[in-house]
């Protein structure tokens, strides 16, 4: 078996992996590096093998791992672009908005690279995808020999997969973004037994600690009081989200709430991609997500009024739930936040993980008394409250380690991760499976596997 790594930056970004089994040559994923612009925030689609691909797998929806599929799904017209049933209804949506964001960033910032792809890109996309159900296995032939694909849930989000390949005697588990944990919109991940051959890891949450006195119901606990207790005072609360599992995540928890007899009667505000997903959500079976569109509608959510200036605090006092999760610039969320930090009633609730390079991981370290939002050329004195709360879309370093562990795979490759988080899991799986072959991939470096 041969693996490359095509996430060019290493780390977590554009998530890219190519893997031949025999005569076949897959890939899965393909993304956009969040912090990165033009060709740079793409894989490297230079080697040759990724011209020439049998079968190509789409994980889940988020763009760090979808947003540059139309680019190498057009480099190979013939070849199948395997994905769940929730990601084939929304996939197209999440590049449609892709392709506007990118067009907006040329025009603003000058970026001529872009957009990368265009709307009959996606549309002919959509023409190769090819829907699976979960733990329901579909065989492909090639030169007389065939292998197995299968997509077991991952947790993480709606239509988030882990994928299985069988080739011969060999398993082969590409974990994807994985969430054991419940949500109150999603059931967590449901990934397959040992013995593996190889297992393609992600490693997210390898450099934090668990607090073993958190869980998921007590931080939601937590946040639900931070809000009233943001409100209390006057004030307005922020909670960044990812458009895509987040945001109706969000929604699902205050609407639990009201019906609780909590947060009533308070204006709840959102915006953009996020909100058109709900929708979305409500066209996809039961069986994959538990939402109903008719909660944002028993919320009465009113659409965020982007006339915001920095400094000025915010107009309408109320919950803006508004993408992006780690306040990127550009995003209604940054915009918010540069109105809301300077006063002391308001507060920030981030609710998952932050990178610490994005604006949000910043304001989540800074140790000053101002924060500089660089493309409103605004200082801000930071005096509303700033929280975190573990509700993060990826599990635990302890649960997939321990998954890992079980797995007794012979070779474990360490993916999706910053160094310290790989570094960590290096130590431990180095431990307790000694007899594994451990690999940390560098980018576009070929292994043997």
């Amino acid at each position: 078996m041969h693996y490359i790594d095509l996430n060019r930056h290493g780390e977590i970004g554009a998530s890219c992996h190519y893997l031949e089994l025999g005569p076949f040559k897959l890939l899965v994923d393909a993304g956009l590096h969040p912090k990165e612009v033009g060709s740079q925030a793409m894989p490297d689609f230079r080697p040759r093998e990724v011209h020439d691909l049998d079968l190509i797998v789409l994980t889940h929806c988020h763009l760090d791992h979808l947003g540059s599929l139309p680019v190498v799904a057009a480099l190979n017209p013939e070849a199948p672009v395997i994905t769940s049933i929730p990601n084939q209804v929304l996939a197209p949506r999440m590049l449609r908005n892709s392709i506007n964001v990118m067009r907006r960033q040329r025009e603003e910032l000058g970026i001529r690279e872009y957009p990368l792809f265009n709307h009959r890109a996606v549309q002919n996309l959509g023409k190769q995808m090819v829907a699976q159900r979960f733990h329901r296995g579909e065989i492909y032939y090639k030169d007389g020999e065939q292998i197995e694909v299968i997509l077991h849930p991952a947790g993480h989000v709606i239509g988030a997969a882990a994928v299985e390949f069988i080739y011969q005697d060999q398993r082969v588990l590409f974990s994807g973004d994985v969430l054991f944990d419940d949500q109150l919109t999603i059931k967590g991940a449901e990934l397959p037994k040992s013995p593996l051959d190889l297992l393609i890891l992600e490693t997210t949450r390898g450099g934090h600690p668990t607090d073993a006195n958190r869980s998921r119901e007590n931080e939601l606990e937590r946040l639900l009081l931070q809000i009233e207790t943001i409100l209390a005072r006057g004030g307005s609360c922020l909670i960044p989200v990812f458009a895509l599992g987040r945001m109706q995540e969000l929604f699902k928890c205050i609407h639990g709430a009201q019906k609780k007899g909590h947060l009533r009667a308070v204006p709840i505000f959102a915006a953009g991609l996020g909100m058109d997903l709900c929708n979305y959500f409500d066209k996809i079976h039961r069986s994959f997500v538990d939402f109903d569109v008719h909660v944002i509608e028993d919320l009465k959510v009113r659409l965020l009024d982007f006339n915001l200036r920095p400094g000025r605090d915010l107009k309408h006092k109320g919950i803006y739930i508004v993408s992006s999760g780690m306040l990127v610039e550009h995003t209604p969320s940054y915009k918010v936040a540069a109105s809301l930090l300077p006063h002391e009633q308001n507060g920030i609730c981030f609710v998952g993980y932050c990178d610490p390079d994005t604006p949000g991981g910043r304001l989540l370290k800074t140790q000053e008394a101002t924060y500089f939002f660089e493309t409103l050329d605004y200082a801000a004195p930071l005096k509303a409250s700033i929280d975190q709360f573990d509700l993060s879309g990826h599990a635990n370093r302890e649960q997939l380690l321990d998954y890992a562990v079980n797995s007794q795979a012979k070779s474990i490759v360490l993916t999706h991760g910053e160094d310290e988080a790989r570094r960590w899991f290096y130590q431990q799986l180095s431990q307790q499976l000694p007899a594994s072959k451990l690999v940390n991939p560098e980018p576009l470096k070929s292994y043997v596997v």
